[in-house]
């Protein structure tokens, strides 16, 4: 039997909680085994292009988003014509995104453009005002807000339903929540979640919530007489266990199973151990970071693998398993020649981490500014238009 302090030291990845195994890093070939998902390979990859008559997004072609659950399903029906719908969602608990906060957003923003396909956005505020000991009000006011970001990434409003749940739980929506509740014991929530007899009724009774929109008729405005259209959901993968829950409820009650295509972790600025804390501001590259705070945050805190003197540097080269500035230019550098020219010349030594990091600023300024620019033009007004209960009636077009 496992002592407790093997366990203490097992890596953890749950929807609140993620942390690596004692010094190391999320091991995701493990966490696949665990969680029975696929790893999303390269045919996937070239299938996707082949359809969408694009190259594919740099998160599918650096393997940002690697695993999946019924990938090729959702392939297989949209080349019979079938058309599915995209659920992704943000519990609010902050005010500004950190980058990333708008990994799978982008992802979303990148599938929507690509296969032209409707999108419902679950902005849970409930379950934030649960969890993070927030007042209702001031959980509305963060969905709000974080709304205006989620905006800013460019999604198209004739095809995409944004809510909060605080809003819209109501009618079918929450006929299909009590229907899911109905086909989960308590006994199964705690194995999938870890709840104890410590937490309130209020945590254990909240996956239906989160489950619920897999299902067209969620939507009755949107998706009316559609309850056969497939669900694909993007998502980090420390959100699998609802949907591992969803997808075990929704034959038993008469939907698709959905399927989910989802990331790895954007790291911390302090290295690969977990996912970056809203709690710790030098964690992370916020989209309200100035271009000084940046680059005072990459110079001062990125965790380096350059050795400890230019001598050893030229001579060793940097050890870029370990090196946060080459994990995050594979992240937001477009230019898969200039990624390669780079890992190739700073591994050998060439190439200095100053320059690594200087690069990094640069990519990482530009694409701040310019959400930041982005969030600028998006109105109050503008967030009801995305946030109200409307039909998109050119949705597929």
């Amino acid at each position: 039997m496992e002592t407790k302090n093997q366990e203490e030291e097992e890596q953890l990845v749950t929807p609140w909680e993620v942390s690596a195994e004692k010094g190391g890093k999320i091991d995701y070939d493990k966490l696949i085994d665990k969680f029975g998902c696929q790893r999303l390979d390269q045919s996937l990859v070239d299938r996707v292009a082949r359809l969408t008559g694009r190259p594919p997004h740099v998160f599918l072609r650096r393997g940002v988003f690697f695993a999946h659950r019924d990938f090729s399903d959702i392939l297989d029906a949209y080349e019979r014509g079938q058309k599915f719908y995209l659920y992704t969602g943000r519990g609010p608990s902050s005010e500004a995104l950190h980058l990333g906060h708008l990994v799978p957003f982008m992802f979303t923003k990148y599938l929507q453009d690509a296969f032209k396909v409707p999108l419902v956005i679950q902005l849970t505020d409930d379950e934030k005002c649960m969890w993070k000991n927030l007042t209702v009000e001031e959980s509305q006011r963060l969905a709000r807000e974080n709304a205006k970001d989620i905006i800013a990434c460019g999604f198209d409003i004739s095809r995409t339903f944004i809510f909060s749940d605080f809003d819209y739980v109501g009618g079918s929506f929450y006929k299909n929540m009590v229907k899911i509740a109905k086909c989960v014991t308590y006994n199964k929530v705690v194995g999938i979640f870890g709840f104890s007899g410590e937490d309130h009724i209020g945590k254990v009774s909240f996956p239906p919530v989160q489950a619920a929109p897999s299902f067209p008729s969620s939507f009755p405005h949107i998706f009316s007489s559609k309850d056969d259209l497939r669900c694909l959901i993007p998502c980090a993968i420390d959100q699998d266990p609802y949907f591992r829950m969803t997808r075990d409820v929704a034959p038993r009650i008469g939907y698709h199973k959905p399927a989910l295509i989802e990331s790895s972790f954007f790291p911390a600025l302090q290295g690969e151990t977990g996912k970056m804390s809203s709690s710790d501001p030098n964690s992370a590259i916020y989209v309200t970071d100035s271009g000084k705070d940046i680059k005072n945050k990459i110079n001062k805190y990125a965790f380096s693998g350059g050795q400890d003197s230019v001598e050893n540097h030229r001579k060793y080269g940097a050890n870029l398993e370990v090196d946060i500035p080459i994990k995050y230019l594979g992240f937001f550098l477009e230019d898969d020649a200039e990624l390669e020219h780079i890992r190739k010349e700073y591994g050998t030594g060439r190439m200095l981490t100053g320059e690594v990091k200087k690069r990094l600023i640069e990519v990482l300024t530009e694409l701040v500014e310019r959400h930041r620019r982005a969030r600028a033009a998006v109105t109050e007004e503008m967030v009801d238009a995305f946030m109200a209960v409307r039909p998109l009636p050119n949705m597929f077009n």
